[in-house]
């Protein structure tokens, strides 16, 4: 069984349901409020783990109530933690949504105190235990040295990094993975309209990698290293309802589409078929087990 390590955040979302969107200094009532375990990269390895696939989970996480429950949702989806950092002070990081009925979209405020998963942190993992590790492009200078670590290893490892923010110099990361996802804030924030061009635009630079754009409701492309062009629409669900996490779970989709060896076009079907099927229900639980991928 293929075995991946995740490396990135864990978060609490506290998630408001509400009619529709407020306007600035509205009152409005919520019509339902829950709590659930989040986080890039835990959101992608719930969902791996639920394709079939070992998972491993690197982060920071707090020994304190709000830790707990992150920590025992992802022990309930079977995610070994050792790789983690515990801490005995701070606050986990708590992310306050507005998911909006009427558009299923949502909008986050988010919270941290605590410090981000450090290459010394990294150095204790024994990596050639795994066969893919996927990383948040985050913490752009530990992470770099991370990366350096595991390709001076024996072992080629491939790796895959989420570029979701323009973060500064997180360009540095780019030359280091095999495979690039990016997300649409990301190409809005670069100045694109659309992914191929901002795909486009890497491969100029980075022509090594194969890269992914998730461009929400309009579908999502790839570029292969070879230079092929790869289009897929959305998958639309029938009524959206919950869209946190789409992104998290395209990305899912890409990696379970490499370890079984897919070919790219195969690959973004599979992820747009996914993160489709993920904004039409609340949550992760479920995914990928209903239906064949």
């Amino acid at each position: 069984m293929a075995k991946v390590l995740g490396i990135g955040n864990a978060t609490l979302d506290i998630i408001h349901v509400v009619a529709r969107y407020p306007d600035e200094n509205e009152e409005i009532r919520c019509l339902r409020r829950f709590a659930r375990r989040g986080g890039n990269a835990a959101n992608t390895l719930v969902v791996l783990s639920q394709l079939g696939i070992t998972c491993s989970f690197a982060g920071v996480l707090v020994n304190n109530a709000d830790g707990q429950v992150i920590l025992d949702d992802l022990r309930h989806y079977g995610i070994d933690t050792a790789p983690c950092r515990c801490l005995d002070s701070g606050s986990v990081p708590i992310s306050s949504v507005l998911l909006s009925e009427q558009t299923g979209s949502r909008s986050i405020v988010h919270y941290r105190d605590l410090p981000e998963y450090a290459s010394v942190d990294f150095e204790s993992i024994a990596l050639e235990a795994f066969d893919w590790l996927h990383f948040e492009g985050r913490n752009v200078v530990e992470t770099c040295r991370m990366l350096d670590r595991l390709h001076a290893g024996p072992a080629a490892i491939p790796c895959s990094i989420e570029i979701e923010k323009p973060r500064a110099g997180i360009e540095a990361l780019f030359p280091r993975a095999d495979v690039l996802l990016f997300s649409r804030e990301y190409g809005l924030a670069m100045g694109f309209s659309d992914p191929l061009s901002l795909l486009g635009s890497v491969r100029e630079n980075y022509p090594h990698a194969d890269l992914f754009c998730s461009w929400g409701d309009t579908g999502a492309a790839a570029l292969d290293s070879q230079g092929n062009v790869h289009e897929n629409s959305a998958f639309v669900p029938a009524a959206v309802v919950d869209t946190l996490g789409a992104g998290d779970t395209f990305n899912a989709a890409v990696i379970s589409g490499y370890l079984e060896g897919l070919e790219t076009s195969a690959i973004l079907t599979r992820a747009c078929r996914l993160a489709g099927d993920k904004c039409g229900q609340y949550g992760f639980d479920g995914l990928g087990q209903t239906r064949t991928l």
